[in-house]
């Protein structure tokens, strides 16, 4: 107890001089606010590892704190070394919650025993299936869909369509991508597994490959630039991206297409959380992901980030919402981590690097 008490006094101290991404559902709250009054009152706070940006969590961190007078206290960092820093703790963990981007990070964290199983019917109601793990060992509490963006002017949108048919020839030279490397394409690709089979993947990879119009670029703003400046024409990224160029120059030369719109949907990822295995502090952590999923908070990420609420049922950022609705990809998002090797291996083959 002693050692929480001085990690908090702690990370309070180093947070102050800190600076720093078609169905309905009832997300009313009435169940969350019930789950509140109704648990024990809760004195310590609640401690979250995330790679989320400050300026990202800490808004909503203050108004949990301000509706329920729980306090959230957070360390932030890098995915990789906050899921080592959390296996390494073991039960000494200070953290009550892992938060971070992109599914197959929570699912390596599940895949290490690191996350507790959470049954909410909060989390339930407010979080479609396929957005979270099947046994309540995390939850997208936002999403990220990955899709096709192109030219205004030299790209007529009627030419596009689906992920695959970015294979064709007629985009030789005229195709951009971030690199392998970056888990959002890793993610992609092994989602592609899941539904379409190995084989099939492949071929779609090697496709991609044969089309760059230039080497694979370090990230999503570099795709967007460089359809912009004339280096090609279309490209794959995350839609938020784009969001962010379109709110500083509303005639930006690049939109967006949603990609298999009449088969299988846009792929989707999330950023999300789980309670640690070993929180100590389980029943706040529950609470503060239960709040998440509502409506304030989840208007709130769409608007920070121009991220896609999780709860259905809540509309997105004014940005977002002018992209027009969407069907999403129906596959559970923990296909994006339990693929992930073999997302990495065929990449690898089909020299896309």
């Amino acid at each position: 107890m002693l050692k929480r008490v001085l990690f908090i006094a702690l990370s309070y101290l180093l947070l102050s001089a800190c600076t720093e991404e078609r169905q309905v559902v009832d997300s009313s709250g009435s169940e969350a606010d019930a789950s509140i009054e109704n648990n024990l009152i809760i004195t310590e706070p609640v401690i979250v590892y995330s790679s989320r940006q400050e300026y990202l969590i800490k808004p909503l961190f203050e108004r949990f704190t301000e509706e329920t007078g729980i306090e959230v206290q957070y360390q932030t960092g890098e995915e990789g070394p906050l899921i080592a820093r959390l296996q390494a703790e073991g039960e000494a963990t200070f953290a009550d919650i892992l938060y971070t981007v992109d599914a197959g990070n929570l699912w390596s964290a599940a895949n290490r025993g690191l996350l507790a199983s959470v049954d909410s019917a909060v989390l339930q109601q407010n979080i479609p299936e396929h957005l979270r793990e099947p046994q309540g060992q995390w939850f997208g509490l936002s999403v990220r869909a990955r899709t096709i963006v192109y030219a205004k002017d030299r790209v007529d949108p009627g030419e596009l369509s689906t992920y695959a048919a970015l294979t064709d020839s007629k985009w030789r030279g005229r195709l951009c991508l971030r690199t392998s490397k970056e888990v959002y394409n890793i993610s992609l690709v092994a989602t592609m597994i899941e539904r379409l089979g190995e084989e099939a993947t492949q071929s779609i990879v090697e496709g991609w490959v044969e089309n760059l119009a230039a080497p694979v670029f370090s990230s999503d703003i570099l795709v967007i630039e460089a359809i912009a400046a004339g280096q090609c024409d279309v490209g794959l990224v995350n839609s938020y991206y784009l969001g962010r160029k379109q709110v500083d120059d509303p005639n930006y030369p690049v939109a967006l297409f949603w990609a298999n719109q009449e088969t299988s949907g846009v792929h989707v990822n999330i950023s999300g959380a789980g309670v640690t295995r070993y929180a100590k502090n389980p029943q706040g952590a529950q609470l503060l992901l239960e709040w998440l999923s509502t409506e304030e908070p989840q208007m709130m990420f769409s608007e920070m980030n121009l991220e896609i609420p999780a709860n259905l049922s809540v509309p997105s950022a004014e940005q977002v919402a002018a992209w027009g609705g969407f069907i999403q990809d129906s596959i559970n998002v923990e296909a994006a981590g339990r693929l992930q090797a073999q997302a990495v291996m065929l990449m690898d083959r089909a020299d896309y690097r």
